[in-house]
């Protein structure tokens, strides 16, 4: 039998029964479609997370309280006060980091801030001028502090798109006062629209100085993060080594494995969330895959079932001199084609709803989440679903050869 003969002959048995030929694929396409749903999804979201890291700058270092975390349950750690005003001290000094151009101490949290009985809770940066540079994000309307308003601890504050329009709407906001925490703040900026910018969405955020905000609002003397920028990219790695070298003597550290802090380039965020993310999706997309184990059981035991059914079938196309090489390889290649349509099927819908996703997240959340179809999940799809038809159609092609025509013919 020729390989035309055997397709037409095997499409022909599938759709003599074309509702139990759809059911028969459902787990397949449930499967493949949770496949192509997870990997597209993870790609998007480790575009979406390593562009808002890079969008920082290659040249900037961060420094974090605590120990460097080697899991979920480690992020507990960086929530300590290790880095305080000394550190910024020292590191602003050339003679201990020669290299770095700019150092910023971050705080942050969130508390409400009020305006004639309206009330909003926006995040709260305490920071200094260079956050603009860094974000890359400047006010639309007014200006920012200056380095002489941090010194002062001056009640100023340049507020997020979405603050001005929950607590002022259509009114102007420049001189304005705000309140939070029985302080009254003057509004000197109005930030231009920017959505999420690294982890953070600066429409509902507030920026403040940080001497301000450590005095008045979090009552606190130390620094949730410090970062400092490099004069040049090829000085980042030597920065970061004269960073450490320059708390570990402030903190009166000589085993750097009792660090407090940790510090961390842009290159190698990226690198560490990459890796995190891209184990994460295979971990999900191996989950889902699992659905695919059932979907195969069930091709399986619907094979058998049209084997039994289709016993005078075979009985009669032995006596017209097909051979058990035929008859293995009509059902053989049944499977495979219920498994390939199933697959098919399930790449289609998991790449629409993939887009539909990306798109609803993308316009509702405000965030740049873009729609990625990653070939290798294509291929991924269609092989294992090809592979299931192959492996699980295996039994019932050899139980269909191995009848006696005689006895097939006087089945009943």
């Amino acid at each position: 039998m020729t390989i035309r003969q055997l397709f037409k002959t095997s499409v022909i048995g599938l759709s003599t029964h074309k509702s139990r030929s759809l059911l028969t694929i459902l787990g397949i396409v449930i499967g493949i479609t949770a496949i192509i749903l997870v990997m597209s999804l993870g790609e998007g979201a480790q575009s979406l997370i390593l562009g808002q890291i890079q969008s920082i700058g290659s040249k900037v270092i961060a420094i974090v309280p605590g120990r460097e975390p080697n899991g979920p349950s480690g992020f507990i750690s960086t929530f300590t006060d290790s880095l305080k005003k000394r550190d910024i001290d020292s590191l602003m000094n050339k003679t201990n980091v020669p290299h770095a151009d700019h150092v910023m101490p971050i705080v942050f949290g969130s508390e409400a801030a009020s305006y004639n009985g309206e009330i909003y809770q926006p995040t709260i940066l305490g920071g200094t001028s260079y956050y603009s540079q860094i974000y890359d994000i400047y006010p639309a309307v007014g200006r920012s502090f200056s380095d002489e308003e941090v010194n002062a601890y001056s009640d100023v504050i340049v507020i997020g798109s979405k603050v001005k329009d929950e607590l002022f709407g259509n009114e102007p906001a420049l001189e304005r006062k705000i309140r939070i925490k029985d302080k009254s703040f003057r509004v000197i900026g109005v930030l231009a629209k920017a959505g999420q910018v690294s982890f953070l969405n600066f429409d509902e955020a507030v920026f403040i100085p940080y001497t301000t905000a450590q005095q008045y609002i979090f009552g606190i003397k130390h620094f949730n993060r410090i970062v400092v920028a490099a004069d040049d990219e090829k000085n980042v790695e030597a920065t970061a080594e004269d960073i450490k070298r320059t708390l570990r003597n402030n903190h009166d550290i000589t085993n750097p494995d009792k660090d407090d802090f940790f510090v961390q380039t842009q290159a190698e965020a990226v690198q560490t969330v990459g890796t995190i993310l891209s184990v994460l999706t295979l971990f999900l997309a191996s989950v889902a895959a699992i659905s695919l184990l059932v979907g195969g059981i069930g091709i399986m035991n619907i094979m058998l079932v049209s084997v039994t059914e289709r016993t005078q079938e075979i009985g009669l196309r032995k006596a017209l001199g097909a051979t058990n090489k035929d008859i293995s390889s009509q059902f053989l290649l049944e499977a495979v084609l219920l498994t390939s349509v199933g697959g098919l099927i399930g790449i289609t819908l998991g790449g629409s709803l993939s887009f539909i996703v990306a798109f609803g997240i993308s316009h509702i959340y405000g965030l740049g989440w873009k729609f990625i179809l990653p070939l290798s999940s294509i291929v991924l799809g269609l092989g294992v679903a090809s592979a299931i038809g192959l492996v699980f159609g295996i039994y019932p092609a050899r139980q269909a050869a191995r009848k006696n025509p005689i006895d097939a013919l006087r089945y009943e």
